[in-house]
């Protein structure tokens, strides 16, 4: 399988290649040349497969020319080694829970896959990669987990002051190895900014190994497919199934129109966003103009230019992506209103940003007899500022009692390319 980039079909390079350099030349970003098919009649069986098994028929296509049989079957124990529960909110609405995993949030999966394509790729060799990741929430605190033992590579982690919660904050600033956390002053997206500008700095490149965490690493996005199968195996493939998936950078979504593609029989998705709507815009109207980031209570989708958009466009004419996706957007307190119609109906806590997909799910499914899917992304328990504020009865991991008590440690950076530029170069 080779990868091309989305603004130069042109280009192709080997799964490696596409990884490590994490963000092409020319600033598209990488994708795989083919999708290829599942047969109809592997969907027929699926409630007797495992979540690995199917990992492994999903992602080999995609890797076979870079792992062995044995090394993709070790990769995927390693990343899927937690449960992905669906539970049902209410008649006909599940929640498919992906917060089990070590930082609580679905993007555990990826991180956790890419670490271990590194940790590979860098494990004998003579010089150390330096991984750069920007983070509305959630991505730092999984690629930290993630990163923090391996060999041969460093982690720097780029986070809005003031943006992100209290247990997201001390997920990323709390190791002591191979992490550093730089708070920025500004926003998601200048924090994304300046990381993209350090790969597009072909001198830096020329001192500095880096490769990048982020949803933009295309290591990243293959495994995100996986647990959109985990309905199916709950529930059959005969019943329709659609899917909102709470949106900020999206990834997630573009992560599941693949699985799509390769036959997954999902009738809708929903991009749900807060009141960074860019995509449900764009879906609404066909004009795509980013505007700037909007602070909400659903931090993690707090993106107003999302990178992953160029992969939609790249696979989907915009008449195929609007016939497959259907664009929502909430407003705090609606978000709000909904997680506490829920918990007080359903004994339900929704973390805010299922909340939001929460909403598009019940919106679409108004008199519909189908069945709806909400990914219920991060664990309430990262988000207490706002659960508060409808109950005090919330669970809290064993593992976030302990690293609530460790010592926060960030370096405080303005939105500078110069300045960030000449950190990593010390």
């Amino acid at each position: 399988m080779k990868y091309y980039s989305t603004k130069n079909k042109n280009v192709g390079i080997s799964f490696k290649e596409a990884v490590i350099q994490g963000l092409p030349a020319d600033n598209g970003l990488f994708m795989p040349a083919n999708i290829p098919k599942l047969p109809k009649a592997y969907f027929k069986a699926i409630q007797d497969k495992q979540i690995q098994q199917i990992a492994y028929d999903v992602l080999n296509p995609f890797l076979a020319d870079t792992f062995s049989q044995e090394k993709l079957l070790e990769l995927i124990q390693k990343t899927f080694s937690f449960p992905f529960p669906l539970v049902e909110i209410q008649e006909n609405i599940y929640a498919l829970e992906l917060f089990h995993g070590p930082s609580l949030a679905f993007k555990d999966v990826g991180a956790t896959f890419l670490a271990l394509c590194l940790d590979e790729f860098y494990r004998d060799a003579d010089e150390k990669c330096t991984i750069l990741v920007a983070t509305s929430g959630d991505t730092g605190g999984a690629v930290a987990a993630a990163f923090s033992q391996t060999k041969n590579i460093e982690v720097v982690i780029l986070y809005p002051s003031g943006k992100v919660s209290e247990l997201q904050e001390k997920q990323l600033t709390t190791y002591d190895k191979n992490v550093t956390a730089l708070e920025v002053e500004g926003d998601f997206d200048d924090c994304q900014a300046l990381v993209k500008q350090a790969f597009l700095d072909a001198a830096l490149r020329e001192q500095l190994v880096i490769s990048s965490a982020n949803s933009i690493n295309i290591a990243r996005l293959l495994p995100q497919m996986i647990y959109y199968f985990a309905p199916f195996i709950a529930l059959g493939a005969e019943k329709i199934i659609n899917i909102a998936v709470p949106s900020g950078n999206y990834g997630n979504l573009t992560a599941g129109l693949l699985a799509q593609e390769m036959g997954l029989p999902v009738n809708k998705f929903l991009a749900a966003a807060n009141k960074n709507d860019v995509v449900p815009r764009f879906l609404s109207n066909g004009q795509y103009e980013p505007k700037a980031t909007i602070p909400t209570i659903s931090n993690a989708m707090d993106v107003g230019n999302p990178s992953n958009f160029s992969r939609l466009i790249a696979l989907w004419s915009y008449d195929k992506l609007t016939s497959k996706v259907s664009g929502f957007t909430y407003s705090d307190e609606q978000t709000l209103a909904c997680m506490e119609n829920v918990y007080k109906k359903s004994q339900y806590l929704l973390d805010p940003h299922a909340a939001v997909g929460f909403q598009a799910i019940a919106e679409y499914l108004e008199a519909k007899k189908e069945v709806g899917i909400v990914l219920e992304t991060a664990h309430p328990c990262k988000f207490m500022n706002v659960v508060t504020q409808l109950t005090d009865q919330i669970e809290i991991p064993e593992q976030v009692q302990k690293l609530m008590n460790r010592h926060k440690k960030s370096i405080k950076m303005r939105p500078n390319y110069d300045d960030f530029k000449a950190f990593l170069l010390k």
